[in-house]
């Protein structure tokens, strides 16, 4: 998928929001958005999701199933969480006993089984946003944007939605998105773009930040097993514990007699930028 040249603005004679933008997006990509408030982050997402036509240049390449989360879910409309998610699966496509298979699986996954029947307008905000998502998600799109979708979800739908971008990649499908949190799929983007003063330029991606060390800690002579302790034929305990706690874990020995004969550092696997 490509973007050439693309330039968007709001009215006739209004400011250009964004302008000359031009991206290459391959499949099996995921790629995240960042940049201030009011940047124009969300009118990029609107530009390749197709929501909004470029006032100049092109895009061309999208794929024919694409999944939009917008950053407002408009909920109010006369559907049950269910009757909704069936009628875009059919929209999209799907035939009426696989859409509506399909909606009860993402319900199922994002923890909104039990409201199936509930129509959108009574719905919590949480629950809105999971359908929300599942309607994204159901015809298992070649393109998925994702605007803010994590927001408003509780920890096991955050959870399950990175789960569900995994799957999108690498099934090869492309995954754009923005979200505030910046662990969000820390490490994982295939490339970042940054939306400022009109333009949108690539960016390193940010480290993951290194785990914690741990340490191992070696004693003998005392009584007891401490959490994570194990006794060697020799006698000795060995210990390991993250180098943030360590000091707990040495307080801990000591008090039950231990001798500290040694602390060491663990070999850690490198980290992906």
């Amino acid at each position: 998928m490509i973007l050439d040249g693309v330039g968007r603005r709001y009215g006739r004679r209004g400011p250009r929001v964004l302008r000359g933008v031009s991206l290459v997006l391959p499949a099996g990509a995921l790629v995240r958005v960042v940049g201030g408030n009011g940047s124009g982050k969300s009118t990029l997402l609107r530009l390749v999701a197709g929501i909004d036509a470029p006032g100049e240049g092109r895009i061309t390449g999208r794929p024919a199933r694409t999944g939009y989360v917008p950053e407002r879910f408009p909920a109010a409309l006369p559907l049950t969480a269910a009757g909704y998610l069936e009628h875009l699966g059919r929209v999209q496509g799907l035939d009426r006993r696989t859409a509506r298979a399909a909606a009860g699986e993402w319900l199922e996954r994002f923890g909104a089984a039990g409201h199936r029947g509930t129509p959108l307008a009574e719905l919590s905000k949480g629950t809105s946003q999971k359908v929300a998502v599942a309607q994204a998600l159901l015809a298992a799109p070649g393109l998925l944007v994702l605007d803010e979708a994590w927001t408003g979800l509780d920890t096991g739908a955050r959870a399950e939605l990175d789960r569900a971008v995994r799957e999108r990649v690498a099934a090869g499908g492309r995954v754009v998105f923005v979200d505030h949190d910046p662990r969000r799929l820390a490490g994982e983007a295939d490339a970042v773009y940054e939306v400022a003063d009109g333009r949108v330029r690539p960016v390193d991606p940010p480290a993951v930040p290194a785990p914690a060390p741990r340490l191992r800690i070696t004693a003998s002579g005392g009584t007891g097993l401490p959490a994570g302790g194990r006794p060697g034929e020799d006698g000795r305990l060995t210990v390991t514990a993250d180098a943030d706690r360590s000091d707990a874990v040495l307080r801990e020995l000591l008090d039950a007699g231990w001798h500290v004969e040694a602390v060491t550092a663990e070999a850690r696997e490198g980290v992906r930028r």
